[in-house]
């Protein structure tokens, strides 16, 4: 028996740096979010939203979550200096 896989396509960076993809538990480590918090998050538009990579598997490119987190920071520090 054949799957097909479904591939959502990536538009390439203009810059040499490789797209990495990170997996949930991954995204989960680097932003200290649980799991429901996480798709918590991507329902109300917080948090990029996942790609498919195969039939039951998704993942997020590392340079959405490095932005999310530098957000994350900025408006912690503007919330300091206000």
């Amino acid at each position: 028996m054949h799957t097909q896989n479904t591939f959502v396509p990536v538009t390439p960076q203009t810059s040499t740096a490789p797209l990495v993809v990170l997996r949930r538990k991954q995204v989960e480590e680097r932003t200290g979010l649980s799991r429901s918090t996480l798709y918590h998050y991507i329902k109300l538009g917080n948090f990029p939203k996942p790609m498919a990579l195969g039939p039951r598997v998704v993942g997020w490119l590392e340079s959405d979550v490095n932005s999310w987190i530098t957000d994350r920071v900025t408006v912690r520090r503007d919330d300091k200096t206000d």
